[in-house]
């Protein structure tokens, strides 16, 4: 190729001439690069950030956009799933005349629903994208929530928490999996840790907001236990119709990010894990790997036995000290429930 005057000149480079990042060269279709610049920020897997920002100004910017709404959700889940404690104190058992070991059948068959559907939910999630999937789950166990405070004998109660247990079951493994397909695997335990520290906040508040609203005792002719289920399942379904439009789904469908910022996210994923969210599927081969993995078979044991028996008896352990459900007792309630 010559110039005007007859002197050959360079070829442009074709895009297969292109110096690809580190990392990238065995895999061209993760390969990042529109309109970089010579001196464009690297992170730390060697995937370039785009011009006009740098890879801590958007983790910071998918942090305030991902993380608040998934601690929010599963604030409000765990709250609803454990607030049937503090309904105990106000005299649920009394009105619906439970005996024996009724109580305790109520409390054991929200976890039946909540194990076996927990892997489906995610597949759900695969299909419907989070933020339809999760909002709309917290909608359903938000009106279940409201149900239990109007059932009138134990099998309604039953029939509540098992509903409840089925619509809050893809929650937490659907948040975790939403967390996992934006960040690395270096940032997320970060975010895993902030995310679940939202459990700590719904009991230091559950107590304090029951006491309260139990104090709505007879107000339309229902008892304080019953407003404790009504109003904050409506607080559920009024956050969960906000969260239609708030919640985020994966970073190719996110509007808040441009076009490149999605293309780095996507490669830096790419980089870190391999296939970027969408492009992921759940087989029944992944669901074997995770049933034969110990750690996490015992891990899931853990997390049962601290729920059922440490922060559902919580209450009742307060009144066999002599505590009433509210004043004092609430407090010392709470700084239990909030105690790491």
């Amino acid at each position: 190729m010559h110039t005007s005057e007859g002197q050959p000149s360079e070829a442009s480079p074709t895009t297969s001439e292109v110096d690809r990042e580190p990392g990238f060269k065995a895999e061209g279709s993760n390969y990042y690069g529109p309109n970089i610049v010579a001196d464009a920020e690297y992170d730390d897997l060697n995937v370039r950030c785009p011009p006009h920002t740098t890879e801590k100004r958007l983790m910071a910017k998918v942090d305030f956009r991902v993380i608040p709404f998934l601690c929010i959700l599963y604030l409000l889940a765990f709250l609803d799933r454990v607030n049937i404690a503090n309904a105990r104190s106000f005299g649920l058992v009394k009105d619906l005349n439970l005996t024996g070991v009724q109580y305790n059948t109520a409390l054991t068959i929200f976890f039946v629903p909540y194990i076996l559907a927990e892997i489906p939910s995610n597949m759900l999630l695969k299909r419907l994208t989070p933020r339809v999937w999760l909002s709309s789950c917290m909608f359903l166990f938000g009106i279940a929530g409201i149900g239990q405070g109007l059932v009138r004998n134990y099998s309604g109660l039953l029939a509540c928490r098992f509903f409840l247990g089925l619509f809050e079951a893809g929650m937490f493994p659907g948040c975790f999996y939403l967390i996992g397909m934006w960040y690395k695997r270096s940032e997320a335990q970060r975010r895993y840790s902030f995310f679940f520290s939202s459990t700590t906040l719904a009991g230091a508040f559950g107590g304090l907001l029951a006491s309260a609203i139990g104090k709505m005792n007879g107000v339309r002719g229902y008892n304080g236990w019953r407003w404790i289920f009504i109003l904050e399942g409506v607080l559920t379904c009024v956050v969960a119709l906000a969260f239609f439009f708030l919640l985020p789904s994966f970073p190719e469908e996110a509007s808040w990010l441009s076009e490149e910022e999605k293309d780095y996210v996507k490669a830096r994923l790419q980089a870190d894990q391999g296939k970027s969210a969408v492009e992921r599927k759940i087989t029944i081969r992944d669901i074997g790997r995770v049933l034969r993995d110990y750690k996490i078979i015992i891990g899931g044991f853990m997390y049962f036995g601290m729920v059922s028996t440490l922060i559902l008896s919580f209450p009742l352990l307060v009144r066999t000290f002599g505590s009433t459900t509210s004043g004092q007792g609430t407090w010392f309630l709470s700084a239990i429930e909030a105690s790491p």
